[in-house]
């Protein structure tokens, strides 16, 4: 019996998928997997008999990935499954920030005692008229699972969008609609944009990229949306912006007390993927994403470790060893086999910068004295027989 613990409430959408070979736990300490949605895991002692974490979302932040791999603990996320919730509250985004519909709205509710209020809002609501946005420049910055949705979303909608992304991955170049044009450069989005709205995950290489300079190369008026990560943005430069009248508006998902003061910037709630559809993808994502890793050793969206896929095991066993990616490994783990007479059947290799995972279809069943012998190999991780 395979244990699951929830550090955060899970979607009966996905814990419903579990079969009879799974138990939800209270303890952690007994837990073969982990889902979890927001729950800060950085300063928590894993269990060493924790096998996989599968965070319900797509950010990890909140999860010690290196801990984790160094524990032979594989951890996954769910990438696009709540990707069309994000797209949905970006476009109305441009549409809040474009028109004055949040100024309106509360003007309206500070003359809501007026018998005339009718004929005052006729007079008044020209103080609140705003532009359209078909027709207007969008710059999409990361083309990953929500980026084209919002790309191919405001081409749509008449908007004229250009979309960047260095590392766009074939699946979603296929997706993205031959109306965005794909240009090779961020400097040329922020010049030529009348509005700006960010898809990138948190690197090293994008923590403040919307920096002063940036900033500055942007037109006059510009409209900037982040829906990513706060720290993206410098949000010094950025109060600075839009007291200069440089930024229209800036529209974050992630209010800070740096954001929620900033004069023209609208803070939301972090709601971008806060619908009830959103979850239950996620909490589906995440669960398949565990069975399938603890029954078949199969990897699928890790972030720590590399994917690798080999289907159902149809021979006598599967050993899966996660380790460290130095040379002579698979070597290593075919001579400990070859030692017990054990014949391989079927094998595959991956590696993820420091880390690899090696999956062996085996004609015999191992015993724990083979799985001891390549345990015993130097970088070897965790070792498991399915």
């Amino acid at each position: 019996m395979k244990k699951i613990h929830c550090l955060n409430v899970i979607s009966k959408h996905g814990t419903d998928l579990l079969t009879d070979q799974y138990q939800l736990t209270e303890q952690l300490g007994e837990a073969d997997g982990i889902l979890v949605r927001s729950a800060a895991m950085h300063d928590m002692d894993l269990p060493d008999g924790l096998l996989a974490i599968a965070r319900a979302g797509a950010g990890v932040n909140n999860i010690p990935l290196e801990k984790c791999a160094e524990k032979g603990i594989v951890v996954f996320n769910t990438p696009g499954a709540n990707a069309n919730g994000v797209k949905e509250l970006v476009l109305a985004s441009l549409v809040l920030a474009s028109r004055d519909v949040i100024g309106g709205i509360q003007w309206c509710q500070s003359i809501k005692d007026d018998p005339n209020i009718a004929k005052t809002v006729e007079k008044g609501k020209k103080a609140f008229a705003g532009h359209e946005i078909k027709g207007k420049k969008l710059g999409v910055i990361g083309l990953g699972a929500i980026g084209v949705l919002v790309a191919n979303a405001a081409a749509a909608l008449g908007m004229e969008v250009y979309g960047y992304d260095p590392f766009i991955s074939v699946n979603a170049a296929w997706m993205l609609s031959r109306d965005v044009k794909h240009i090779m450069s961020a400097d040329e989005i922020y010049r030529e944009c009348d509005y700006i709205t960010l898809h990138v995950p948190l690197v090293d290489s994008t923590r403040g990229m919307i920096s002063a300079s940036v900033l500055q190369e942007m037109k006059d008026g510009v409209v900037v949306l982040n829906f990513s990560r706060d720290v993206l943005v410098d949000e010094e430069a950025m109060a600075e912006a839009l007291n200069s009248g440089k930024v229209k508006k800036y529209v974050t998902d992630f209010p800070n007390p740096k954001s929620v003061n900033m004069a023209g910037a609208v803070a939301i709630p972090h709601l971008g993927a806060s619908t009830e559809e959103s979850e239950d993808n996620c909490a589906r994502m995440a669960v398949k994403e565990i069975m399938d890793y603890l029954e078949n050793g199969n990897i699928h969206n890790s972030v720590n470790y590399p994917n690798c896929d080999m289907g159902v095991c149809r021979t006598a066993g599967r050993i899966t060893v996660l380790h460290k990616n130095i040379p002579n490994m698979i070597g290593q783990i075919a001579a400990a086999l070859a030692a017990e007479s054990i014949n391989i059947s079927d094998m595959t290799n991956k590696s993820r910068d420091k880390f690899a995972y090696t999956m062996v279809d085996v004609e015999q069943r191992a015993d724990e004295e083979t799985v001891e012998r390549i345990r015993r190999i130097d970088g070897v991780l965790r070792v498991r027989v399915l």
